[in-house]
């Protein structure tokens, strides 16, 4: 919008009233009514959810919003979304145009009435449009409300009107401008800096995002955003559909089958379309509509489509007879969906959402459409296609197995057998490269707080000889110096051991499957957060127990999950940041790998330590998609992990986990 077509602030204009001094006094004098478009300016986020950039951008949202409206409704084939230069935002398009006509009972222009009155529009007797995202009547009198100034411009029955407004309230009569063969709406406004704040503003990268899922989402629609502060201009019209836009989601992704699996539904006041694409990764990402909005928090038509792949997979596995039957095995939902890319979209007459930012949908009758309709068609489409069911199935069945490996020590899923003589050069290779910058690639190797916890479980007595066994530095052994005698290493790698000289007596080059020592050596041998990467933990907890003195003491920490909720989700998280982890131990699983060595007297004392993931990945050995997925996989965690394992995503983007350290001590006979 041009400086010259700007309108004057009006006095009428006011700001949100600011709190009034606290008074002991309540009475009806107390009870304060909101006229108008009062409530909206005094309570923004009950209506756009925040005034912060989410809020400032769901200003746009709305009329882009209902000009798909009139887009699915057949009427509005072009879309234009303007940054201007001065902050505000123009949004424009071909349709019928907002009625300009006086409203029988208002006695204003229908215009001005929708844009001035909360609960009025042209949706709620569904003879005008038949699948809308606007429902409630309230979104152009919201952004009103909450803009400095707006500009309505309508062209339709042959005449250009045009009327501005200030804080939700007209400050101009409706004027023909004058005849017009084009047909459409633009609104442009600035939102108002008194309740957004003056430092923001839109951001196109923001849009684009929404702007490109809504051209996929609405096949053959042309829309366009112009930013003029950058000059840029960015245009979106795709025939492909959600099909074309899973293609776009998956673009970098290693896909398991070439061709999406694609199903449609129709019933009467429902079109219900998905398709849906396993990947090698291990986060699941699902993006599900309904009338072209993005339910962000899903709602009755995701639960649908979850049930409905659950009972469906599990089916068709227990079909081919690959489930195993006599022990009860069944792919969970959370399998099932390891890995997979899906997008859901749903159209229908009725739809009912949480609030009016439309976050989450929840017609209880959708989430049985979705199920029975795509449980249906899915199978049909598995027993028609071997291939691609026997890829499905084994994903899943792949995932469920690899929970099992996370949960017992003594199950190996994902590696069936594994040759330690060729391990032992990646071993090598992996932790020469790590040991550059081995101290300051995660926050416990050096804690002192941590490593105290192990010298803590050390019981008074005379310890002559200390094995610290895959020594990496040094500073577990070391960390014992004046509780014990001669301090000896033993590590795989010759620039571990090149490190821990500053702090160890003696070093010795070697593989914890094979201990270089005669029976009975030592009287105490630590070790920290390696059993977990080794195949066959056993047989190194049998080497070390082999190599303790009678009497001798055994202290290792590891880091193990919360509970059985989250074991699966660390073991990703893990597997992702090194390849080389063959277990995610659970504190029972762990217990009974010592005792079963024939240890004794087992101790086990805890220490939570906050760790940086941001500087926990940055390794040479996790590449830049296993950090993107790590990432994904905290951003996308179950709510059956959040409510056990504490983690936070910080405002800066950083992600902090708190890390449960199990510090066990066990003594052999």
């Amino acid at each position: 919008m041009s400086a010259a077509s700007t309108p004057p602030a009006s006095e009428e204009a006011e700001a949100p009233s600011p709190a009034r001094p606290r008074t002991d006094r309540y009475d009806a004098s107390s009870i304060t009514v909101l006229s108008g478009l009062e409530a909206v300016r005094q309570n923004p986020g009950m209506y756009i959810g925040s005034t912060d950039l989410a809020g400032l951008h769901h200003l746009v949202y709305e009329l882009v919003d209902n000009a798909i409206d009139e887009s699915q409704a057949g009427y509005c084939r072009r879309i234009t979304v303007t940054l201007l230069a001065d902050g505000s935002c123009a949004v424009e398009d071909d349709g019928r145009g907002i009625p300009v006509d006086m409203h029988p009972l208002e006695g204003r222009p229908a215009c001005e009435v929708v844009l001035t009155k909360l609960h009025a529009g042209g949706k709620f007797r569904r003879q005008s449009y038949q699948y809308t995202a606007g429902l409630h009547g309230v979104g152009l009198s919201c952004l009103n409300a909450l803009s400095e100034w707006l500009v309505l411009e309508v062209w339709r029955d042959g005449f250009h009107y045009r009327q501005p407004y200030a804080a939700g309230r007209a400050v101009g009569e409706l004027a023909k401008i004058g005849p017009s063969g084009r047909r459409g709406t633009r609104i442009s406004f600035r939102p108002d800096p008194r309740i957004f704040g003056a430092e923001l503003s839109f951001s196109a990268p923001t849009l684009v995002s929404r702007l490109r899922e809504l051209s996929f989402l609405n096949p053959g629609l042309h829309i366009r955003l112009l930013d003029q502060g950058s000059g840029e201009e960015r245009e979106f019209q795709y025939d492909s559909g959600i099909a074309g836009f899973l293609r776009h989601l998956n673009q970098d992704a290693k896909v398991l089958h070439p061709q999406p699996l694609a199903l449609r539904l129709a019933q009467p006041g429902v079109d219900i379309e998905v398709v849906m694409q396993w990947t090698a990764g291990y986060g699941e990402n699902i993006l599900s509509y309904v009338n072209s909005i993005n339910t962000v928090h899903g709602g009755t038509h995701l639960s649908g489509l979850k049930n409905a792949l659950t009972r469906t997979v599990n089916r068709y596995a227990s079909e081919l007879g690959i489930l195993k039957a006599e022990n009860g095995e069944r792919i969970s939902t959370f399998d099932i969906l390891e890995g997979l890319t899906a997008v859901l979209s749903v159209r229908m007459e009725t739809p009912s959402f949480e609030g009016q930012t439309k976050t989450r949908v929840t017609n209880p009758e959708l989430k049985t459409m979705v199920d029975e309709g795509v449980s249906g068609a899915l199978l049909a489409a598995l027993r028609a296609d071997s291939r691609l069911a026997a890829q499905v199935v084994a994903r899943a069945l792949d995932a469920s197995r690899a929970r099992l490996a996370a949960r017992r020590a003594s199950e190996r899923i994902r590696i069936q057998s594994v040759d330690t003589r060729v391990s032992k050069e990646v071993y090598q290779r992996q932790f020469g490269i790590r040991s550059q910058n081995w101290h300051q690639s995660a926050v416990w190797i050096a804690n002192q707080a941590l490593l105290a916890e192990h010298v803590r479980q050390l019981p008074s007595g005379h310890y002559p000889r200390m094995l610290d066994v895959c020594c990496g530095s040094g500073v577990v052994g070391a960390s014992f110096k004046g509780r014990v005698g001669t301090m000896f290493g033993l590590d795989l790698t010759p620039e571990m051991i090149a490190l821990a000289r500053a702090r160890l007596d003696c070093l010795t080059q070697g593989t914890v499957y094979q201990l270089p020592f005669r029976d009975n050596t030592f009287d105490l041998v630590v070790n920290r957060e390696v059993l977990h990467l080794l195949p066959n933990p056993e047989r190194p907890v049998a080497e070390i127990f082999r190599v303790l003195k009678p009497g001798g003491r055994f202290i290792v920490g590891q880091i193990l999950p919360f509970g059985p909720e989250d074991a699966a989700w660390m073991y990703r998280v893990f597997k992702k940041k090194q390849p080389l982890i063959f277990n995610m131990f659970q504190e029972d699983d762990f217990r009974e790998l010592l005792l079963g060595a024939g240890l004794v007297d087992l101790t086990m004392s805890e220490y939570r330590l906050w760790e940086s993931i941001d500087v926990w990945i940055d390794t040479h050995e996790t590449t830049n998609l296993h950090r993107h997925e790590i990432r994904e996989l905290f951003y996308q965690a179950p709510q059956e992990v959040r409510e056990v394992h504490p983690f936070e995503i910080l405002p800066t983007g950083e992600i902090r986990d708190l890390w449960r350290w199990c510090v066990f001590s066990a003594r052999k006979p």
